[in-house]
């Protein structure tokens, strides 16, 4: 069973209907559970029937899960400099916005984007202009946004901390977004988290350039990649470079106590690698009697 108020969890499929995912998360002990809101692989997608926001709820009551959040879609580019392609994103992060709302989820996390060559920061500058256009646009919701760590490859934004916070404080509405903080992106990015003492530096700046409480989230995954790679290559806990390590200190961290944690680690076999996973992070987080 999962121990009350627990806040670990994973990434669950939405296959057959929102509320599918809620039940699977139950079968494998999630505490936390989070969503896609639509297939995200397709823009267009039917508006949510009341009906489906019915059985949602339903299944979060009947599963016990109460912290629930949601990943965009990885169509999205906030950063694009393309006009068109940079108003269908906003358009379409709306409607994802909106959609958490109903379901009463607590934020959508969403990669910055990339600039595709215009440059960091007329990549930053677009973000900020199309967060603000989302968050007007939802005007009255309290979903939050949660902007996510990159591997730092390529052009991507968000590779750390500091430019987080450039998004966090050139917004419109900054009391409306936080961040979601991935292991993995921030190992593939330079930040080592091995030792106590890399793991005490990455935290620190974290607070220091966005500050605790805008840490909303956090994705627990090794990495299938060296340090500094750039490569977004999530493994299986305890499987790749990271090791144990990093995931003891940010589960015994309490500073990070309430805020959810989700694998986002490879599902094959199913639904043992999920069970695998939940298990070993529980583990790492009573050996030091938390």
């Amino acid at each position: 069973m999962t121990p009350p108020g627990d806040e670990i969890g994973a990434h669950m499929s939405i296959a057959g209907g929102l509320h599918h995912a809620l039940e699977r998360g139950r079968e494998v002990g999630c505490g936390a559970v989070q969503i896609f809101l639509k297939n995200q692989r397709q823009w267009r997608a039917k508006p949510l029937e009341a009906q489906e926001i019915r059985m949602f709820r339903a299944a979060r009551r009947r599963t016990g899960i109460r912290r629930a959040f949601a990943h965009s879609s990885y169509l999205i580019n906030l950063a694009s400099p393309d006009a068109s392609a940079w108003a269908q994103a906003v358009t379409a992060f709306t409607d994802e916005l909106e959609r958490a709302e109903a379901l009463d989820l607590s934020c959508v996390v969403i990669h910055p984007g990339s600039h595709m060559g215009a440059g960091l920061e007329a990549g930053l500058r677009r973000v900020i202009a199309a967060l603000d256009q989302a968050l007007a646009r939802t005007s009255g919701c309290r979903v939050k946004v949660a902007l996510e760590n990159t591997a730092g490859g390529g052009n991507s934004l968000g590779r750390t901390f500091a430019e987080l916070a450039t998004l966090i404080d050139g917004a419109a509405r900054p009391e409306r977004i936080g961040i979601c903080v991935d292991t993995c992106h921030l190992f593939a990015a330079g930040y080592d988290l091995r030792t106590e003492a890399g793991y005490g530096r990455a935290m620190a700046e974290c607070e220091a350039a966005v500050g605790r409480r805008r840490v909303l989230a956090f994705h627990l995954n090794d990495a299938k990649a060296p340090l500094g790679s750039g490569l977004d290559r999530h493994e299986h806990i305890g499987s790749g470079f990271l090791g144990l390590a990093p995931f003891r200190f940010l589960l015994n961290d309490r500073r990070f106590k309430r805020v959810p944690k989700v694998l986002e680690t490879p599902k094959e076999p199913e639904p043992t690698a999920d069970l695998h996973n939940l298990a070993t992070l529980r583990r790492l987080r009573r050996r030091l009697g938390r």
